[in-house]
């Protein structure tokens, strides 16, 4: 009988000090998919290796993501540079892809560099990266002070550009350009957890659920300074908080249209994507995933923005494909299908997070011009 009972007892013991563990597991694997790293891309596929340079070209490991359309980043520790398209009928090895090198803004692309591909395509700012005129400007937020960029315009319909996971207020960058050839002004924004921003309560992000606050922020610097309407303009974390700034907001009825690029509103795929991507393992992702939820404060008596399609009251753009594996596009489809009157869904295949523009940005820039025409 006391064989039994120590036994049992020692059974009890080791599920008490496993369950222990899969909760600590859970929890710091939570702790690393909420917290963010400014500047570092988002898991999108494995590093690629240089394997050569030179004479507008660069031939890169041949993956699924050194295969995709358009233009990208190519990123590494001192390196930056810009490559165009696959090009084809040009001789290369079995496990190679050669594309068309647009140029290299920082260091040097030698063979053997591990390189990873990202949507971010300038660096500095935009006088340094575009030929931009822009204004610092500090804009006062809850937390304190949050630098951002203003692109002057003649218009008195600004755009807001807000980034999101595993971005910089750079990524905006893309579509200035096209704005700035439309006289708008453009306020791009660095929030909470950025380089040079307040620092997060609690070191970790919160997938806009309180970041939406520094966006308000930023709504209420632009009319103090000569707006009178607003667009908000957010990729991936920041197009939620776009979406709750525009549910949410006292200023609301400034917002004059929201453009949505990879917007995050399925929370729970998108922290089991960012858990499963920092190799959490597979016993332990649904505990990782719900301590996310408890950590990041999506309760399940919350909604996610976008679920209440009533509440959407001004004309919206969102960008998305069936390629992000970050944050899936399945809820952006019924937001779209739910309100036909002020949705336009813009599908874009081939395309990673945050990376719509960079699967075709031609075609990217044209539909965005024809949303944002009567808006100005």
């Amino acid at each position: 009988m006391r064989t039994a009972t120590a036994t049992a007892a020692a059974v009890t013991t080791a599920l008490l000090g496993a369950g222990v563990a899969a909760v600590a597991a859970g929890r710091h694997a939570a702790d690393a998919a909420l917290r963010p790293e400014p500047g570092r891309p988002l898991p999108g596929g494995p590093p690629l290796s240089v394997h050569a340079a030179g004479d507008g070209r660069v031939s890169l490991t041949r993956s699924l993501s050194s295969l995709r359309p358009g233009t990208y980043g190519l990123d590494a520790p001192g390196v930056h540079a810009v490559v165009g398209p696959v090009l084809s009928g040009v001789p290369h090895g079995a496990d190679t892809v050669v594309r068309r090198l647009i140029g290299v803004t920082h260091g040097t692309l030698a063979p053997g560099t591990r390189v990873t591909l990202t949507p971010q395509v300038h660096l500095g700012n935009p006088r340094t990266a575009l030929g931009l005129d822009h204004a610092d400007v500090d804009v006062p937020g809850e937390l304190g002070a949050m630098p951002a960029w203003f692109v002057p315009g003649l218009r008195d319909t600004w755009v807001i550009a807000v980034h999101g996971l595993g971005g910089s207020r750079e990524h905006p960058m893309v579509v200035m350009p096209l704005l700035h050839s439309h006289r708008l002004p453009v306020l791009a924004l660095a929030y909470r957890g950025d380089l040079g921003a307040p620092a997060l309560p609690d070191g970790l992000g919160h997938l806009g659920e309180s970041e939406w606050r520094d966006l308000d922020a930023a709504i209420r610097y632009a009319l103090r300074y000569g707006a009178r309407r607003v667009i908000l303009y957010g990729w991936s974390t920041g197009a939620t908080m776009a979406l709750h700034a525009a549910e949410r907001s006292a200023l609301a009825d400034r917002i004059s249209g929201l453009v949505l690029d990879s917007p995050v509103l399925d929370w729970h795929a998108t922290l089991r994507s960012l858990a499963a991507a920092r190799r959490t393992p597979a016993a332990v992702l649904p505990l990782a995933v719900r301590a996310a939820e408890g950590r990041a404060g999506l309760r399940a008596d919350r909604r996610p923005p976008g679920a209440d399609p009533g509440a959407l009251r001004v004309p919206t753009l969102v960008f998305h494909g069936p390629d992000d594996t970050i944050a899936p596009w399945e809820p952006s489809r019924r937001l779209a299908a739910a309100r036909p009157d002020l949705v336009n869904l813009h599908t874009v295949r081939g395309a990673g997070h945050g990376a719509m523009w960079n699967a075709d940005p031609d075609q990217y820039e044209e539909v965005l011009r024809r949303f944002l025409t009567p808006l100005m």
